[in-house]
């Protein structure tokens, strides 16, 4: 049964909505003002001056420039990463391409974490998720202490072959969340649960950086 098709994006400055109603070819309009701090209640009043209700939705589809913002402002959090013992530079190092090949002034961005809040830890897991070195909880926890001595607002966590075996990570989330209460933490088999290094270690930190 055809029903409203509602549409909500959130923008820098304000959350438009625009809905459509199936049965009587009506179209809906609205806009309110962003709320940085709370953005659903911009949604909510951007709901309430078009007189829907979510539950009249058939569908309903939802957009925002929040992250991309926060990417290109650099205003994002202040964010570390763990990562398995030998894979420290894997971030900066990304893929060996150059968007500018004849340009000799051409200089990659800055990573959102730059290096020295970039930490080791004894663990490996092999390509089919078996425990290589098993995951070391003392050392772990003494890398939580280090991390909350940096102040950082939230923590990616990346480890080798850990979209087969997610188990080190979890565990590894555990002992940050524990030591660290408030600061946001992202997993990068919760996000991008697939190989390549580079790849799954930058989305996790962008994750954790927005």
């Amino acid at each position: 049964m055809p029903g409203i098709t509602i549409a909500l994006d959130i923008g820098g400055t304000f959350t438009d909505l625009a809905a459509f109603d199936e049965r009587t070819g009506q179209v809906h309009h609205a806009k309110s003002s962003t709320t940085p701090k709370e953005l659903a209640n911009g949604i909510r009043e951007t709901l309430r001056k078009s007189g829907l209700d979510l539950g009249m939705a058939e569908t309903f589809v939802h957009g925002s420039t929040t992250a991309i913002n926060t990417a290109l402002e650099r205003s994002g959090a202040r964010t570390a990463l763990v990562t398995t013992r030998g894979m420290r530079d894997v971030y900066e190092i990304a893929r060996d391409n150059r968007m500018e090949a004849y340009n000799v002034l051409f200089k990659r961005e800055a990573p959102f974490t730059p290096r020295h809040l970039i930490f080791e830890i004894e663990e490996r897991l092999d390509h089919r998720g078996a425990v290589v070195r098993p995951f070391d909880a003392d050392q772990a926890t003494q890398i939580a202490k280090k991390i909350a001595a940096q102040n950082v607002e939230a923590v990616a966590i990346c480890f080798l072959h850990s979209y087969i075996n997610p188990a080190h990570e979890q565990q590894m989330a555990d002992i940050i969340r524990n030591a660290l209460p408030g600061v946001y933490v992202t997993i990068s088999s919760d996000v991008l649960r697939e190989y390549r290094e580079y790849e799954r270690t930058s989305t996790t930190v962008i994750n954790s950086y927005v």
